[in-house]
C-alpha cells in the first residue's frame, strides 16, 4: 500500500477543546497559513501527534519566554500529515521532499 498525504485539516486550538487527528507512529507532517498557504512547519517525526501537539509561535514578548503561552498568539493553521512505517523511511521522504521543492523553486525563478 502506497502512503499519501491526508486531506488539510484546521489547526486545534486546545483553548477550545479541539483536539489534533494524526497517526501516534512516525512520518512527516506539514502546517501553512490558512489564509496564504505558506508554509509553517515541515518536519519529520517519530509520533505525529505528539510532534504536531508541541507546535507553537515563537515567543513575541518577554513574559512569553518564562512559559506563559498565549494560544491566541496562534496565528489560523491548517495541517496534514503522511505515514510512513519508520523513522528512517520518514526522514528519507523527507529530504526527496525538500529537494523536489528546491529543484521546483529553482526552475521556476
Amino acid at each position: 500500500m502506497i502512503a499519501n498525504w491526508t486531506e488539510w485539516k484546521h489547526y486545534p486550538r486546545a483553548s477550545r477543546g479541539e483536539t489534533i487527528e494524526a497517526p501516534i507512529g512516525p512520518g512527516i507532517f506539514e502546517v501553512r497559513h490558512a489564509m496564504t498557504g505558506a508554509l509553517f512547519a515541515f518536519a519529520a517525526a517519530d509520533n505525529l501527534a505528539q510532534a504536531l501537539a508541541k507546535i507553537s509561535a515563537p515567543p513575541k514578548s518577554f513574559i512569553s519566554w518564562f512559559g506563559r503561552r498565549d494560544s491566541a498568539m496562534l496565528p489560523e493553521l491548517e495541517y496534514r500529515t503522511f505515514a510512513t512505517t519508520t523513522r528512517a523511511n520518514a526522514r528519507i521522504a523527507a529530504a526527496r521532499m525538500i529537494d523536489r521543492r528546491e529543484t521546483y523553486l529553482r526552475g521556476a525563478a
